[in-house]
C-alpha cells in the first residue's frame, strides 16, 4: 500500500497567508531528463549535467510562482541534485517518489494532493504518464538528451511568464490548447510570432 499511494492526502503545507508573500501560481516540475541529464561512464560513474537556463529559469519564475520540484526519483538521489541547481534556494518544496501514485507501471504525480487550487498548478515533465490524471494541468516537454546548445528552459520561461503576467485565471485553459503538441514551446513561439 505504502508504494503505491502518496504517503500523505496532502503534500504541501498551507499556502501563505498575509504579510507574507504567496505567489499566485504553482509551477511543479520534474528533474530527471526537464532540468537534468543523467550520463554513466566506467571512469566517473552517474554524473547529472544541467540543462542550460535551469539558473533564469528559477530567477525569474520565483516571484510568480511557488516552485516544486516532484519527481520520480528517491529523495536520497534528488535532495543533493536539487541543492546543487538551486543554490540561491528559488525552490520552495521538494517531492520524491514517495509522494507519486504508482498507477500501471508509472509513477503519477496527483496534484489533487498538492493542497493548491488545481486552476493555478503546472505540471511539467517530459512523461504524459506522469500527469495524466490532471492531464490539462500539463505541459509535456521532449525530453532533454544533453544537448548544450538547449535552449528549452529560456522558451519555458518566457511561455510561463506569460501566462502568469497576463493574470490567466485557470492555467488548464490555456495548456489545453497545447497537450496535443509535440513540441509545445515551439507552438508557442510559432503562435507568438504571428
Amino acid at each position: 500500500q505504502m508504494i503505491i499511494e502518496p504517503t500523505s492526502a496532502k503534500l504541501l503545507p498551507d499556502p501563505l497567508q498575509e504579510p507574507y508573500y504567496q505567489p499566485p501560481y504553482t509551477l511543479v516540475i520534474e528533474l530527471t531528463g526537464v532540468l537534468l541529464h543523467p550520463e554513466w561512464s566506467l571512469v566517473t560513474g552517474w554524473r547529472f549535467k544541467k540543462r542550460p537556463g535551469i539558473e533564469h529559469l528559477l530567477q525569474q519564475l520565483a516571484p510568480l510562482y511557488e516552485i516544486v520540484v516532484f519527481t520520480s526519483e528517491t529523495g536520497m538521489t534528488a535532495f543533493p541534485l536539487i541543492d546543487s541547481i538551486d543554490p540561491h534556494g528559488f525552490v520552495s518544496y521538494r517531492l520524491f517518489r514517495d509522494a507519486t501514485r504508482y498507477m500501471d507501471g508509472h509513477h503519477v504525480k496527483d496534484i489533487s494532493c498538492l493542497n493548491r487550487d488545481p486552476a493555478r498548478v503546472v505540471v511539467v515533465d517530459w512523461r504524459r504518464d506522469s500527469f495524466r490524471l490532471q492531464p490539462f494541468n500539463g505541459l509535456a516537454l521532449p525530453r532533454w538528451d544533453g544537448a548544450s546548445e538547449d535552449r528549452a528552459l529560456y522558451d519555458l520561461a518566457a511561455f510561463l511568464k506569460t501566462i502568469a503576467l497576463s493574470g490567466v485565471e485557470d492555467v488548464r485553459t490555456v495548456l489545453e490548447n497545447y497537450s496535443l503538441e509535440d513540441d509545445p514551446l515551439g507552438a508557442f513561439q510559432q503562435r507568438r510570432t504571428r
